[in-house]
């Protein structure tokens, strides 16, 4: 039977679990939104942790709190950092917009354990989640903190470096196939030729932009609204105590942070983040682009275009013996979709800064960080189980170019535009290969059909 001790707030007594670290007000939260399965990401607990042990050392510099204490906080943040007390923050992502309960859960835990480590030292000091964790802070300055803080650790730590690793098998592949001429297609109709390697070269360049997009909105989510506490002005925290708390964050994640200038517009506003899932979402148009040309590429193996092949992972069909399927990229465009659609989420979420504060907070930073973590796992597992396997088969290619009547583009400086359609046209009526059709229509000779049309000219 599942044991409970007495915790209480402002609102009188709550029962909690024995074994949790968490206390009244986290429980709280816990029974009064039941709903969905979406928790709160540890990225942001992570993060959380993070401006607790800065504000921490702050606020001992300033001799707001004692160094005994401060010492606690640092070393139960450092501890949840590491990820020790993941299973003690359960709180649910459909809660106050503010993020005030996930805040708490965080001033709770990191109480709890300061006080353990506290008592292990012997000291009979007591840390209290509100007037020493949460001090010179508000939910509604440190949640947008850990929001960016959680952002630019996810795009720099997990998306950026899958990001690049497909671009450099996409490299690789683009210069073993740059002499492998195929025939181009757009409209989804025959087109004149290019090298596979050159159509690769377009998916590499788009990650190339891709990552430069991405990269440049990092400077953005460095500003931090640590400082502002409730309503941007300040009130309850020293005048450069934000400054002082992002050097902090700074020098313990490696990344520049720095306060913001105008802290009204970070408690109300998340365009920063906004403009940063644009660029994700333009990242998944790209990916869903690429997965998509492999798919049709790699579409047969006897009835459909068969240029290239890709690995066969697992059995295709519950009915079809020895059919394979193009499962990775399906799973990258079902992320494509998911992507598209939290950039809606995150731009609806965004737009609704009532006054002082945003108030859509946990949602906007939950799709991010889904966002990421999808478009991550995502190119990493299509690099390995899909793009580095990605082969060139040879004969079907050279029979596209043979049979296609796009050819003919390269007659139009000798016999003009509409003779190669009439030839074009011929060939296609009559069945015939181009050749046959352009010598049988009279205006070239055999020797300056093969004179003028050679597809390594026409790349």
């Amino acid at each position: 039977m599942a044991e409970f001790r007495i915790e209480k707030d402002t609102l009188g007594e709550v029962r909690v679990p024995v074994d949790k670290y968490w206390g009244a007000q986290t429980q709280r939260s816990r029974e009064n939104f039941k709903i969905g399965e979406e928790k709160m990401p540890k990225e942001i607990v992570y993060a959380f942790a993070q401006v607790k042990k800065a504000a921490a050392a702050v606020n001992v510099q300033s001799g707001k709190l004692s160094d005994e204490k401060g010492s606690a906080i640092s070393m139960a943040c450092t501890e949840i950092i590491e990820g020790k007390f993941d299973a003690h923050f359960p709180l649910s992502v459909w809660q106050t917009g503010s993020g005030t309960q996930t805040n708490m859960n965080v001033n709770e835990v990191a109480a709890r354990r300061a006080n353990e480590i506290l008592a292990e030292s012997g000291l009979t000091v007591t840390i209290h989640p509100n007037d020493d964790v949460n001090m010179s802070q508000s939910s509604n300055d440190t949640f947008p903190t850990a929001m960016h803080i959680a952002a630019v650790k996810g795009l720099a730590e997990q998306l950026l470096p899958a990001l690049q690793a497909l671009k450099s098998t996409l490299k690789l592949k683009e210069a073993a196939f740059n002499e492998v001429i195929k025939i181009g297609r757009t409209h989804l109709q025959d087109a004149t030729p290019l090298t596979l390697g050159q159509e690769i070269s377009g998916w590499r360049a788009m990650l190339e932009k891709d990552e430069k997009m991405i990269t440049d909105t990092l400077v953005y989510l460095q500003d931090l609204a640590i400082g502002g506490t409730a309503v941007g002005t300040g009130i309850n925290a020293e005048k450069n105590f934000g400054s002082k708390v992002a050097e902090k964050i700074h020098k313990q994640t490696g990344y520049p942070f720095r306060s913001s200038e105008n802290k009204f517009q970070a408690l109300t506003s998340h365009n920063e983040l906004v403009h940063a899932h644009g660029s994700l979402k333009a990242l998944a148009a790209d990916l869903m682009k690429i997965a998509n040309d492999v798919r049709w590429l790699a579409s047969g193996p006897r009835s459909g275009i068969g240029e290239i092949s890709i690995p066969a992972n697992e059995p295709g069909s519950s009915i079809m013996p020895g059919k394979v399927n193009p499962t990775q990229s399906e799973a990258l465009t079902m992320i494509s979709c998911q992507v598209i659609g939290n950039d809606t989420t995150i731009g609806m979420a965004a737009s609704q800064g009532n006054f002082e504060l945003n108030v859509f907070k946990p949602v906007i930073i939950y799709n991010f960080m889904q966002s990421v973590k999808l478009l991550a796992e995502g190119m990493r597992s299509f690099n390995d189980k899909c793009a580095i396997g990605i082969e060139a088969n040879l004969d079907i290619i050279s029979g596209h170019v043979e049979k296609s009547l796009m050819l003919v583009t390269a007659l139009n400086p000798h016999i003009g535009y509409e003779k190669a359609a009439q030839i074009a046209k011929f060939a296609f009526s009559e069945n015939l290969t181009l050749k046959e059709a352009a010598v049988q229509s009279g205006f070239l000779s055999e020797e300056q059909y093969d004179d003028w049309v050679k597809p390594e000219k026409m790349i």
